[in-house]
């Protein structure tokens, strides 16, 4: 199977889907929006008011008719009134970012949530396929990018685009049409030639987040598979492989640096071109006496206070357009449904005895592959059933179809008579308690990971499972006992250990059917004893099935199932599977054998 690609093209629908999702979020917070607008607005104004005050203190000191008092108390009053309005600017914006902090933060916590939950929702072949180092890279873009992207639209793009228009409005009021058409012309130009050279870059953007996720993944799945590198000694292939990835990352923020430079460089031509024409046609005007050093210098602040701004639009539409690319992706998992939903009817499975009954049960992965094939047995209340076979025969894809992370492709499995599709996901799952083959642990300590059973278990609740399990004598050698850590995956316990965490989880969970998958496959014989001893004491009365390698693990069982190449070979208790002398009677006497 394929990996999922998530590096899709983004189009007007994907953005303005983008945009449409985070508008609940705004309309959440109401009155701190629309004070925090309003504070913008007031920002805006005492920053147009700001160069209005500069040419009047620049004329006052000009003045020559005033006398050495009144120009010296005139300037005065001007300066502080200038000196006014640039903090009332800055108290304005501090206000404003204040309140839409709470905002933004709010709405990164909620939709990093719901990816969260979602990704849980999804199906067990998406997990399979996923890159997890890139997938955490995408979500990690993904809710930066939000953070951006609401900050950047609601407060930058909208109020410099006012604040440009405003000023346009006060040129050709006090100075004509010469003033306003160069601004308007030249913003026209800076705002065309931005959207026109980032959408270029776009293509660059994405081609760096995917080599970095890309290398990204290496690197995890490198680590996660230390001892296997260290098995085969290939770290200098991981390295190598990892390098291949960083080198297709450089490459690509190479790209991006060059058409960076062609952006920012067009940028500054057209201001320039601009600023030049401005000051030029204000220097005539202060010649020929139609306007005064104060208007030349007003001119200048406006110019400033124009093109600084819409210099940072160009890097907000930049950083926009970045977001839109990696928020993409995340939202992208958003619209990935499930294969395996409840049904819109589907009920609470609600048990306190269950019986199993696998009816003409048929799967594949693919079709050209089946994997089950017609297979048809019950597990009656408080019976231990055991599945045996090679290697492949389908034993374990059985468990999958039961915990339905699959649904079988014809015939049904149900419970207490119930189809498993009839009922909820999580009140199945809640009724069914496994000890897998390869049970792996979360890097917590051996209290906390049994306690994943059942969350809600007090620590007497806990530390009683654990000694059902007969985790009591390993547990006392440790410096730490019950709170010593696991390691990541588990890997400082060994595989009986493992296996006896495993146990007690699922005594603390409780549940009326239970599942050994193999459990003591990969165990030595002392080990082996020691967990099929905890297995009998922990499934006495209850309705078990076993998945066994090794069939002497379940010559107690009540019925013991072959199955070979996906179809039920063979069926009864394991005196009457020998007198049968079958292919289950053969397995036995060559592991009998091996044994020897």
């Amino acid at each position: 199977m394929r990996p999922h690609n998530y590096d899709v093209e983004p189009d007007a629908g994907m953005k303005l889907h983008v945009i449409k999702m985070l508008f609940p979020y705004l309309l959440e917070f109401k009155k701190r929006v629309f004070l925090a607008l309003s504070c913008l607005v007031l920002a805006k104004v005492a920053s147009i008011i700001i160069p209005f005050i500069l040419k009047d203190i620049v004329d006052a000191l000009d003045a020559k008719d005033l006398g050495a008092s009144a120009l010296l108390v005139a300037p005065l009053g001007l300066v502080a009134a200038y000196g006014l309005a640039r903090f009332m600017n800055v108290v304005f914006n501090e206000i404003r970012d204040t309140l839409f902090g709470r905002v933004t933060e709010r709405t990164i916590r909620r939709i990093g949530l719901q990816t969260f939950r979602h990704l849980h929702k999804l199906d067990m072949d998406f997990h399979i396929n996923r890159r997890t180092g890139g997938l955490s890279r995408d979500i990690e873009r993904g809710t930066t990018g939000i953070n951006m992207l609401m900050r950047f639209l609601v407060f930058n793009i909208f109020p410099t685009l006012f604040e440009v228009l405003m000023v346009i409005g006060l040129l050709f009021y006090n100075y004509g049409i010469s003033f306003a058409l160069i601004i308007l012309l030249s913003v026209v130009a800076y705002v065309a030639y931005s959207i026109v050279a980032t959408d270029l870059r776009t293509r660059f953007v994405r081609e760096v987040n995917k080599a970095d996720s890309a290398s990204n993944s290496r690197a995890i799945d490198s680590l996660l598979n230390y001892e296997t590198v260290k098995y085969f000694t290939n770290e200098t292939y991981e390295s190598n492989r990892y390098d291949e990835n960083l080198a297709t990352w450089e490459h690509a923020k190479r790209k991006n640096r060059l058409t960076m430079f062609a952006l920012n460089g067009g940028q500054a031509l057209i201001i320039a071109v601009a600023t030049t024409s401005m000051l030029a046609l204000a220097a005539l005007r202060v010649a020929d006496g139609t306007m005064s050093i104060g208007d030349f210098v007003l001119i200048n602040a406006f110019m400033m206070q124009i093109f600084i701004p819409l210099n940072f639009l160009g890097f907000v539409y930049r950083e926009i357009k970045g977001s839109l690319a990696n928020i993409e992706q995340m939202f992208e998992l958003l619209k990935k449904q499930p294969k395996i939903t409840d049904s819109k009817d589907a009920e609470d499975l609600a048990l306190a005895n269950a019986e199993l009954a696998f009816n003409n049960v048929s799967f594949h992965y693919n079709s050209e592959r089946p994997i089950i094939k017609n297979v048809s047995f019950t597990v009656r209340e408080g019976e231990k059933v055991a599945l045996v076979g090679e290697s492949g025969s389908g034993k374990s894809t059985l468990v999958k179809l039961l915990f339905r992370f699959y649904d079988c492709n014809q015939g049904s499995i149900t419970i207490n008579g119930k189809d498993l599709r009839d009922v909820t996901q999580q009140s199945l799952r809640k009724a069914i308690g496994i000890v897998p083959q390869d049970t792996v642990l979360f890097n917590d300590t051996i209290l906390e990971n049994v306690r994943y059973g059942n969350v809600d278990a007090s620590d007497e609740e806990v530390l009683k499972a654990i000694s059902l399990a007969h985790l009591d004598d390993f547990i006392s050698q440790l410096p730490k006992g019950v709170l010593t850590t696991v390691g990541e995956r588990g890997l400082k316990l060994s595989g009986g250990e493992k296996q006896r965490v495993a146990i007690a989880r699922t005594i603390l969970k409780h549940p009326p059917i239970l599942v050994f998958d193999e459990a003591t496959s990969s165990l030595d014989s002392r080990s082996e004893q020691a967990i099929l001893e905890a297995i009998k004491e922990v499934s006495e009365g209850y309705t078990s099935l076993v998945i066994a390698h090794r069939l002497s693990t379940v010559v107690d069982a009540d019925k013991i199932i072959l199955l070979n190449h996906g179809e039920l070979a063979e069926q009864g208790t394991h005196e009457q599977l020998l007198a049968l002398n079958g292919q289950y009677a053969k397995l036995w006497r060559i592991q009998q054998k091996e044994r020897e």
